[in-house]
């Protein structure tokens, strides 16, 4: 959660205050490993030099490892991974193909692909998983983007791209008509990357069925994952436009498609699904936040080590990440909370006018405290963006609050002002009760319903409890669940 030192100035955060930037190259889209890589097979040359695609993949991947929290070592989540990669493989286009998977310390939903068979999956995406044929499902589609090279060619079409945007800058004298041929090209750009996605959850759906596992899964598994997003946002689900720039295709799409390709190769009912097996794996797994980046419970932010916790408003979302903690709300506002080194400043102020603002309304600075703590605050406007910023000190690190909107108003001024209020000194017994969320397995006794066992989920506001039980288990509020059903609660 804390990043030291932090140098990027406030205009970059007035448009995404926290962006992960790998190479283009580099992501197909969706990851695994443990311990130590699990090879199978024999490497393929690649279609460009021979072992070119394993050389991107092998400089990458430490990159990605470091990006995603490190390689999550959990003997019952690897077994989980490793149990359905040799089918996987003898069943997918080419047998041939040597895979290095690795499983991310990530509590993100996500998998994606390097160039040489490197494939990652996060652990975040196995607790969202109900079943093996649901994990087989996305291991199926990375490893159909490693089978038709996409990451090779995605970058190719990208700096074709690129360099068509260059040429029409340079060349066409009409600046909105070269916009718009720009804008065509990216478009163009996008779908090609949406199509390569569809053709992997395509084949991926067919490779499905050929190593005996449900076709469906992949279209359950995008239905869950579209719902987990949307109980995720600050929005909520409450847009079906889609987003022609996105480099994947809108989850309905997806799910059609993979609906089809499943309906192409069997019926509902047929293969296997192993949840029971499954979830016994994952029984006692991480969920959420590792510990050494905070906690995120409800509303609050909350770190045992750094001994500190902060609460942000109604309506707001929090997420955590190795470099900071965001929050934003639905009518733009959005937060940045990260930790800098004090220890060349012989004041606050010093450090606040040392030049890491851009547009610092100068007159604005103040030295304050918060909760007895010293503090110094301060305005900017920058790029349309108006900022409000907070620098709390605690010893020699200053705990940052950015707080950036374009509307401002008295609301932005409310939020911000309540938020580092909130900032506080955690005490030894608060310390002490903190603990990491963790995936338990239960079995429904007879009668028992969502509404009935969302009441021992632990870390979850009360009120969203039964959404994301509802959400990680795929029943509905209101549903007789059969007696030993296995399900999953997410407690401390």
């Amino acid at each position: 959660m804390i990043s030291f030192p932090f140098s990027e100035c406030l205009a970059r955060h007035g448009r995404r205050l926290a962006t992960v930037a790998l190479a283009a190259l580099a992501l197909s889209g969706c990851q695994i490993s443990g311990n130590s890589p699990i090879d199978i097979g024999t490497a393929t040359p690649g279609t460009l030099r021979p072992g070119v695609m394993a050389d991107i993949g092998a400089r990458e991947h430490p990159r990605v490892v470091a990006t995603y929290g490190g390689v999550y070592e959990n003997r019952g989540a690897e077994r989980a991974v490793a149990q359905v990669v040799g089918r996987l493989v003898e069943a997918s286009d080419d047998p041939s193909q040597k895979y290095r998977i690795t499983i991310l310390n990530s509590p993100a939903v996500n998998a994606f692909a390097l160039p040489g068979g490197y494939l990652y999956v996060t652990r975040g995406l196995l607790a969202l998983a109900t079943d093996t044929s649901e994990v087989a499902a996305v291991l199926a589609h990375e490893m159909a983007h490693v089978t038709a090279s996409h990451a090779i060619k995605r970058q190719q079409r990208a700096e074709a791209t690129e360099l068509a945007g260059r040429v029409l800058g340079n060349v066409v004298r009409d600046p909105e008509q070269a916009r718009a041929a720009i804008v065509s090209s990216q478009l163009s750009f996008a779908r090609f990357s949406q199509i390569q996605e569809l053709e992997a959850d395509a084949v991926g759906v067919r490779t499905l069925a050929r190593a005996r596992y449900d076709p469906f899964a992949a279209a359950r598994f995008l239905t869950v994952m579209g719902r987990f997003a949307a109980y995720q946002s600050a929005q909520g689900d409450t847009s079906s436009a889609p987003d022609f720039l996105s480099s994947h295709p809108t989850t309905p799409e997806r799910v059609q498609t993979a609906v089809r390709a499943a309906r192409q190769v069997g019926a509902p009912g047929l293969g296997e699904r192993d949840r029971d097996a499954y979830l016994t794996k994952i029984d006692g797994m991480l969920y959420g936040d590792d510990p050494l980046e905070g906690f995120i419970r409800g509303r609050s932010f909350l770190h045992k080590a750094l001994g500190i916790s902060f609460t942000v408003p109604n309506g707001y979302r929090l997420e955590n990440s190795p470099e900071a903690v965001l929050a934003s709300n639905d009518r733009g506002t959005a937060l940045r909370f990260d930790g800098a080194d004090l220890s060349d400043f012989p004041s606050l102020v010093d450090y606040m006018t040392s030049g890491w603002i851009n547009g610092l309304v100068r007159d604005s600075v103040r030295e304050e405290t918060v909760n007895g703590l010293p503090a110094v605050t301060a305005a900017a406007v920058t790029d349309g963006w108006t900022f409000r910023i907070a620098v709390v000190r605690i010893g020699r690190t200053g705990y940052r609050f950015i707080f950036a909107s374009r509307a401002g108003g008295e609301r932005f001024a409310r939020d911000y002002q309540a938020t580092v209020d909130s900032f506080r000194q955690l005490t030894p017994t608060e310390r002490a009760r903190l603990r990491p969320l963790r995936i338990k397995i239960i079995r429904a006794d007879q009668g028992d319903t969502p509404e009935r066992l969302a009441v021992g989920m632990s870390g979850v506001e009360a009120g969203r409890r039964l959404e994301l039980f509802s959400i990680l288990n795929q029943v509905q509020p209101g549903e007789v669940i059969p007696a030993g059903t296995p399900l999953k609660l997410v407690v401390d």
